[in-house]
């Protein structure tokens, strides 16, 4: 069944274009190609496909290649045509694709891990491939002679990684909520330090070069925006999933990030806004509005023959309040907070219905997400889901106008 269209001829929104559903596995990575009306994946079922739209509308594909082990990630370069297939067994495979996309020839395989690649990136300005593993490596080779170069050994194994050309810093996301800022030189790295914000790992990490921002998905449910090139230390947190955050991706052009989930819930921010730090959360022994005793404070409860109470915190102000004093929920999409959440009454009151205007939209890709892409050419988006379906969708450039009847089916093919 393809996802439920309600056609809204003003409303931008993600509209599904085509459904690819020939896999016996979950896809584990797939991109859309730029200027062509292609998508390359790679599966859990062992296969690296290149589909092309044909004149019917339809995705067949012109390359079907099986691998001996699961391909767990890829990093494709549109320039080169050279794509960077990871593996279940921790090699990284390269192959050249011809100009027509009809072919893919073998160009070199790197031994890079121990474990299963996890994340594979390649740089084409410094000719490296990065990539990351779950035997918690960090390793980048010289993609020209095939050499490791150097390697670093990560907490817990890596799900995030990104990497800046201008400073040649490598953003290393993993499993015990940190992201890790390397600095990389041609045969060594040094630590440059550490980001620690979220409470879950680190799902998925998106580099903004322009504005030096970057932002890290979690499975905490949140999205964190560490402002890097403000310099003052910013780190703004978004709030608009109910699920694990599956991918992050930023459209420069409209300053919008696009953010995904594992419930398929797909939420566009607009990034075009000044947004506020969450204040810190603050300590007392006492409600910090009534000055009843909290249930710990036990000569305060004693002296006034009080029973103690439970503490909360006003998401706006971050003081320390009872239950009575925070009965009212609130939006404060400028805080990040797009859903309801708990305020002091004095802070609620002072939240005007401007304050409270969504700085973000919600969608619903209708299969559970397990990777997203964006190109940003067309400003189409893929996802692929747990139901061994990528799904191919408008995206930020384009007014949705599509029907049910419009949506575009891949034909079952197999070899």
């Amino acid at each position: 069944m393809a996802a439920e269209i309600q056609p809204q001829p003003q409303a931008r929104k993600p509209c599904l274009l085509s459904k690819i559903e020939a896999f016996q596995d979950v896809v584990s990575t797939a991109v859309i190609i730029p200027k062509e009306d292609g998508v390359i994946s790679v599966s859990e079922d062992r296969t690296i496909r290149v589909w092309l739209k044909r004149d019917s509308g339809q995705y067949w594909p012109s390359v079907y290649h099986t691998m001996s082990s699961q391909c767990s990630c890829m990093s494709f370069n549109p320039e080169t045509r050279r794509l960077s297939v990871g593996m279940d067994t921790g090699s990284i495979c390269e192959f050249i694709l011809s100009e027509d996309y009809n072919k893919m020839t073998p160009a070199s395989t790197y031994q890079a891990h121990q474990g299963r690649v996890t994340v594979v990136l390649f740089v084409l300005e410094m000719e490296w491939l990065l990539s990351t593993g779950q035997d918690k490596n960090f390793t980048w080779h010289c993609s020209e002679s095939g050499q490791q170069l150097g390697t670093y050994r990560t907490a817990a194994w890596v799900s995030g990684l990104q990497f800046d050309v201008e400073t040649r810093h490598a953003f290393v996301g993993d499993q015990s909520g940190q992201v890790t800022i390397l600095k990389l030189e041609q045969d060594n790295c040094s630590l440059v330090t550490t980001f620690k914000g979220h409470t879950g790992n680190v799902t998925a990490l998106c580099w903004d070069p322009v504005q030096r921002v970057l932002f890290s998905g979690s499975s905490d449910h949140s999205i964190i925006m560490w402002d890097i090139g403000g310099r003052k230390g910013t780190a703004i947190e978004l709030q608009g999933h109910n699920d694990k955050v599956q991918g992050l991706c930023y459209a420069s052009h409209t300053r919008q990030l696009i953010s995904c989930s594992s419930d398929g819930g797909i939420v566009i921010w607009n990034m075009d806004v000044t947004r506020q730090e969450t204040p810190e959360w603050l300590d007392s022994d006492s409600c910090q509005k009534c000055e009843q005793p909290f249930f710990w404070n036990f000569k305060q409860m004693w002296d006034s023959k009080k029973i103690g109470l439970r503490q909360h915190h006003c998401r706006k102000c971050g003081q320390a309040v009872c239950g009575k004093c925070s009965s009212k929920r609130s939006t404060i999409p400028l805080m990040g907070f797009e859903f309801e959440v708990r305020v002091c009454d004095s802070c609620h009151e002072s939240i005007t219905d401007e304050d409270r205007a969504p700085t973000a939209t919600f969608h619903d890709s209708k299969h559970s997400i397990v990777y997203m892409h964006y190109e940003p050419t067309t400003g189409n988006l893929l996802t692929s889901g747990t139901d061994k379906v990528i799904k191919v969708w408008t995206g930020t450039n384009s007014i949705c106008c599509i029907h049910e009847s419009q949506i575009r089916h891949a034909g079952t093919h197999s070899h």
